[in-house]
């Protein structure tokens, strides 16, 4: 059980105030054992008329008390959107894909602490020389939540059921063949070797080989069934999300809570409001002047953490953008030289961010850092436009998901605004916000205009995932963009298995990426969560996943 959860952030937090800008983090330390109150140390870091202030004084805490011998409570979890859908191949955001993780189990899973891969529905496995095929042994004795044994056709299923183009992410499971050896073994045989597969495995929910039969993806669409630590009961769209505790989960002792609510709630102020008055327990992607708001209340942590996540503006030359001045690389180079980014960090973050330099994050195997990020330069970039022919610029549509991510919309308006003033105008004159599910279908159909602002995180400690989602062609889900050179990167690193090798070639990508760029690069944030002090066992990570059967509430 992962009860030191808040102390490891408090350490790593503390560890980072010496060396950053300014914080708005309240860093509390608390204790694991039962046990008498004890004495420690709480420091803030504020701001006063100005000034960075540490301030530290001695509290009281109560020990935190050990996870109960049986479910119990109801954990309430806001999310700053509603999910486009928890069928897990077609949930198309983080927060729809943490729903999905309560509910499915896969047949790896990655330590939280260490970011190892783990058993889970996979109990052992082997590779062969040539990283074809993979042999894996099943866990015997799980069943799904309506009482279906578990077993090798539930892994072709998912495959197959994963597969179908109506699912946002039916890439990820092309190009495998399952072979059923047994009921509890089965042989997985790509097509080319990929270096991680065995990562994409941990994100691969196993679905109900009878669910699907009877109904297809739309069974799953309505009613998910899975292994995993909670029971779907019901989707109230728009209001919540509701699950129970499985009883008979195979792994003994878990879950904790008797009941986890969903609550999507897409206005800030609403969710600063339910976290200050305990009705909900965890809010995510707050802003820096939303954490800031929150410290110093009674009985809510405020936690800071970098993410492995990129924000861009993507250029479309598959569909809309084929003929658009933005073919052109010097129109790119010239939107990328437009745009002030740090400018757009200082105020709409207050410097909670790092500028952009590609699609590789410092997190990544193979960061360079040598790449420089685009320079703010309106001059420059009026020259590259001139030189490409578009002297007075030109008119173009663009569009961003509403309620996503933390002040996208401002981000995007901020970019247009740049953009203008090198004579790039907006299509009817703005900006086209929508609701982000709508966005995401489209987004996934290429239907979106030419122009268009979104986000991409990675969980597996590279940029492949990301990379190949976003500029994999016609063959990926979101993709918007395709490359001859990138696509031949791209086959190298799947195939190279040596790291150091496949390190390099991030690096040479990187640098191509700056030369010819397939985004406008915006930023990689930091993100701000506010959690109950009742929360224990809650780990946030880097890529903002929520593995909730180790949480418990401490009674108060």
């Amino acid at each position: 059980m992962r009860r030191k959860a808040l102390v490891v952030i408090g350490l790593l937090l503390l560890l980072t105030l010496a060396a950053c800008q300014p914080q708005t983090v309240e860093v509390t330390r608390v204790v694991e054992q039962p046990g008498e109150p004890e004495m420690v140390e709480v420091t803030r870091v504020v701001e006063v008329e100005g000034e960075t202030v540490v301030e530290t004084e001695t509290v009281e805490v109560t020990r935190v008390v050990e996870a109960p011998p049986e479910p119990t409570g109801t954990l309430n979890v806001a999310l700053p959107l509603d999910p486009n859908s928890i069928n897990p191949p077609n949930a198309a955001e983080r927060m729809a894909g943490n729903v999905v993780n309560q509910i499915f189990d896969s047949l790896l899973a990655v330590d939280n602490e260490t970011g190892e891969l783990v058993a889970a529905l996979g109990t052992e496995w082997e590779i062969s020389e040539d990283g074809l095929e993979y042999d894996f042994t099943l866990r015997d004795g799980v069943t799904f939540h309506d009482g279906t044994p578990f077993n090798a056709e539930d892994v072709v299923a998912t495959f197959e059921a994963g597969a179908d183009p109506v699912n946002a992410y039916f890439d990820q499971y092309e190009g495998v063949t399952v072979e059923v050896i047994d009921d509890l073994h089965v042989k997985l045989i790509t097509d080319d070797p990929d270096v991680l597969f065995m990562r994409l495995l941990s994100e691969l929910p196993i679905i109900s080989a009878e669910q699907f039969a009877e109904g297809g993806n739309q069974a799953i669409e309505d009613f998910p069934i899975g292994t995993g630590p909670f029971k779907f009961v019901e989707w109230v769209k728009g209001s919540r999300i509701v699950l129970q505790a499985n009883p008979d989960y195979w792994e003994e002792g878990k879950p904790h809570v008797a009941e986890v609510i969903f609550r999507p709630i897409p206005e800030s102020s609403t969710r600063l409001a339910a976290i200050q008055t305990g009705e909900v327990h965890i809010v995510n992607r707050l802003s820096s002047d939303e954490a800031k708001q929150l410290l110093g209340v009674q009985g809510v942590q405020v936690v800071r953490y970098p993410t492995d996540r990129v924000y861009y503006i993507a250029f479309n030359n598959l569909t809309t953008g084929v003929g658009a001045p933005t073919e052109d690389p010097r129109v790119r180079q010239a939107m990328n030289l437009a745009v002030d980014r740090q400018a757009i960090i200082d105020g709409l973050f207050d410097g909670f961010a790092d500028l952009s330099n590609g699609f590789v994050t410092p997190q990544n195997l193979g960061y360079d850092p040598s790449v420089e990020p685009f320079p703010y330069d309106p001059e420059r970039a009026r020259e590259l436009l001139a030189e490409a022919g578009y002297p007075d610029g030109f008119e173009i549509g663009m569009a961003c998901p509403i309620g996503a991510y933390t002040n996208f919309e401002e981000v995007c308006q901020a970019v247009a605004g740049y953009l203008a003033e090198v004579g790039i105008t907006m299509e009817g004159g703005e900006v086209q916000l929508m609701e982000s599910g709508v966005f995401w279908d489209l987004e996934a159909n290429k239907e979106l205009v030419p122009l268009f602002g979104d986000s991409w995180s990675a969980s597996e400690g590279e940029a492949y995932p990301r990379l190949f989602g976003a500029l994999g062609g016609m063959d990926a889900s979101y993709s918007a963009w395709s490359d001859p050179v990138i696509d031949d990167y791209l086959v190298q690193i799947s195939q190279e298995f040596d790291r150091e090798a496949r390190a390099e070639l991030y690096g040479e990508l990187q640098h191509y990426m700056i030369e010819d760029p397939s985004f406008i690069y915006l930023y990689v944030p930091n993100t701000f969560e506010a959690i109950n002090e009742a929360v224990q066992g809650y780990v946030p990570n880097a890529v903002e996943q929520y593995y909730l059967k180790d949480v418990f509430l401490a009674e108060e």
